[in-house]
């Protein structure tokens, strides 16, 4: 079995660190913003302008990422969202609070873009699912770590947990700068794009030509909407007023969730580098349509645990496999900047829409048709996958079917 590089290792790593830290600011937030006396809405504001900066930036951080490098543009998203941070920990009055955090989107798209190019950079192609499964796994761990010690962090102060973020987020930056490697140049022409005409296209235009890059951004969208949306903010309501729990069987179901995703990202990237992206990415979303579409009819607590857990194992199977995927197709290439910014968007723009549509039908309808209407948008990648070619862009074992033991 073929080892991940250092620079690789290095680039985990960081990314743990981050999500860990994104959890460190979680609890507080809120907190902070209600301190200077504002309403519960304004509050929501700043946690809504600092996904809004990353969603407007994104585009121009694809630009920086194509002409600048990736390496360069991740640490100057680093260091961006450490001192609009710490700025934060700093604030006098609300919109201070407000600018400085908003801020902090614009250099969270930065280096999550030119994560994601550096992940595909590094990777090489037979362990580029094992690499994007530890990619997941790190984030994910980290997110869920994150807010347990920020509210342990909270005891100290409220701004506490902004200052230690903000440290964090320097030293990561310190390692990557002097631990990871450059990564290898790209090549300055593609076979594949001198194919079908593409050589000289936008590299977002010319990728949108190909039926595998339409089906990753619509799985993407729908991981946004479903698992980074509705399970945050719908769930919990369901499990409130619909089942009629507490909010502690609230952070249960959302565990469960968690410990699905987390046993099937540990295999998904190994299965899909072995048996190629497609058969990974269409049970896993199958798995995931199984364990949401009827989550809102649950008649009981236990049912929505499994049904929970289910849509966590079908997640696990195709996010860490898309994002594989996205990097099989972009590899070696010089203009993969604004692919990659428009893979983030997607997730973003179904993490956004997501809340606000179910919600409205939540209200309207009851939850049974809210997440009926998830499991549909899951479906909808589903047959965006069916019908996109096994572009054999996968393991190279399996395209060289080597019998020779080894």
């Amino acid at each position: 079995m073929k080892h991940l590089p250092r620079g690789l290792w290095v680039l985990l790593i960081a990314n743990a660190v981050i999500a860990l830290g994104y959890g460190l600011v979680a609890p507080a937030l809120p907190l902070f913003a209600t301190a200077f006396g504002v309403s519960s809405a304004a509050a929501g504001l700043v946690v809504s302008a600092f996904a809004a900066m990353r969603l407007l930036f994104a585009p121009t951080s694809g630009r920086l990422v194509t002409k600048l490098g990736e390496r360069k543009i991740y640490l100057t998203g680093l260091l961006i969202v450490a001192l609009s941070t710490l700025a934060c920990a700093f604030a006098q009055e609300y919109w201070q609070l407000l600018v400085f955090r908003a801020a902090g989107g614009i250099g969270s798209t930065m280096f999550s873009i030119s994560a994601m190019a550096l992940l595909i950079r590094l990777s090489p192609q037979e362990v580029r699912g094992r690499a994007s499964g530890y990619f997941s796994a790190g984030f994910l761990v980290g997110s869920l770590t994150g807010p347990l010690i920020g509210a342990a962090l909270v005891e100290f102060g409220l701004r506490f947990p902004f200052v230690v973020y903000a440290i964090a987020l320097l030293i990561a930056a310190a390692v990557v700068a002097v631990m990871m490697p450059a990564p290898p140049q790209a090549k300055p022409s593609d076979k594949v794009d001198d194919e079908v005409g593409l050589a000289d296209a936008p590299r977002f235009i010319a990728s949108l030509k190909l039926a595998e890059y339409r089906a990753i951004l619509t799985s993407n969208f729908a991981q946004g909407w479903a698992s980074m949306g509705v399970r945050v903010a719908l769930v919990p309501l369901f499990v409130q007023d619909g089942l009629g729990y507490g909010t502690a069987w609230a952070g249960i179901i959302l565990a469960c969730y968690a410990a699905g995703n987390v046993i099937a990202i540990l295999v998904s990237g190994r299965l899909s580098d072995k048996y190629g992206r497609r058969p990974v990415m269409i049970p896993g979303l199958i798995v995931a349509i199984a364990g949401t579409i009827g989550l809102g009819y649950s008649p009981n607590i236990w049912v929505a645990l499994g049904l929970t857990a289910i849509a966590g194992v079908g997640s696990g199977l195709f996010a860490p496999t898309h994002q594989a995927a996205l990097g099989d197709m972009l590899a070696g290439k010089r203009r993969g900047g604004s692919a990659l910014a428009a893979y983030g968007m997607a997730s973003d723009c179904g993490a956004v829409a997501g809340p606000l549509i179910t919600g409205m039908i939540a209200d309207v309808f009851g939850f049974g048709p809210a997440f009926v209407v998830t499991g549909v948008v899951v479906l909808i990648a589903l047959l965006a996958w069916l019908v996109s070619p096994d572009a054999a862009r996968t393991n190279l074992a399996t395209k060289s079917a080597d019998p020779t033991p080894r």
